[in-house]
């Protein structure tokens, strides 16, 4: 919910039959955007998503068929069952809303959103996803089993529809265009961008972190700090917006060293070291 007045994407990691896909949808059903589902499969063709130029005899020239990106949210189901040609296609879209196909460049509508799902990575059938590709990804998120109660609620309220079927639109794409407007308005001080970059770059010199955040890294949680700040009804950012964001931003984008991996280190413990050694800015009461 705060990724997109973002402008961002986000990628859900889990096993099969936590609700990714359903969350995806139910999404695009309140946000009222046209949006395309592909189900990544090894033969899905990078043509299937940017499109293709075809031969038309009756007008003696070759006509583009727009591809499935060409929607406003962009569902991409099991994205990592897919080859790395397939996923490699999305790059270009994903970072600039634009696909050049036949040396011809069109622009996607706006807003553009990638949503992808993706299995654990070993299970079978799956494939890395590029590493320049899960930069993209603006966040990565994990839903995890549910509670009991909720599981529960899940058992009882089966019903002969899905649940996403009832969703009502509450927003429409020119709202979402506005309100990504209004986020850049957000007022940061000079000592939170301070703190911000140190984090990130306290990725970059860890020992157990081989390569750290990227600057696109720094520039998707400036994003994400401001969107939380708006989403708190705030015209300006505070250290928890920024500590907020953080476990959510980065963790994709680091690649752990050998040592660490062999001493059974997980990524989000590593992250929450590098928060609590980064001093915090004062910032005065009720600012925090």
């Amino acid at each position: 919910m705060t990724t997109f007045p973002a402008n961002g994407h986000v990628l859900l990691e889990d096993i099969p039959g936590v609700g990714k896909t359903t969350l995806a949808v139910a999404f695009s059903r309140a946000m009222q955007l046209d949006y395309k589902r592909v189900q990544f499969t090894p033969d899905v063709l990078p043509s299937d998503l940017t499109g293709f130029s075809m031969y038309r005899r009756e007008e003696k020239k070759f006509v583009y068929q727009p591809g499935s990106v060409f929607c406003n949210l962009f569902l991409a189901d099991e994205i990592n069952r897919t080859s790395p040609k397939t996923q490699s296609a999305l790059l270009e879209v994903m970072e600039e809303r634009k696909v050049t196909v036949d040396g011809v460049t069109r622009e996607v509508p706006a807003p553009f959103l990638v949503t992808a799902t993706q299995n654990p990575v070993g299970a079978a059938g799956t494939q890395y996803l590029p590493e320049a590709q899960m930069d993209r990804f603006m966040v990565s998120m994990s839903l995890g089993y549910p509670d009991y109660d909720s599981e529960l609620s899940m058992a009882k309220d089966i019903a002969p529809e899905e649940k996403y079927h009832q969703i009502r639109p509450v927003l429409s794409g020119e709202m979402l265009l506005e309100v990504q407007k209004e986020i850049y308005e957000i007022y940061m001080k000079d000592e939170l961008y301070d703190y911000l970059l140190r984090l990130v770059r306290a990725t970059r010199s860890h020992p157990a972190i081989k390569r750290g955040a990227s600057p696109r890294a720094t520039i998707a949680l400036v994003k994400m700090a401001k969107a939380t700040a708006w989403m708190n009804g705030r015209d300006y950012v505070t250290p928890g917006d920024v500590r907020g964001q953080f476990p959510y931003v980065v963790p994709h984008r680091v690649l752990l060293s050998e040592t660490a991996l062999m001493e059974g280190k997980r990524r989000e413990q590593i992250l929450r070291e590098i928060m609590e050694a980064v001093e915090i800015p004062p910032m005065g009461e009720g600012c925090r």
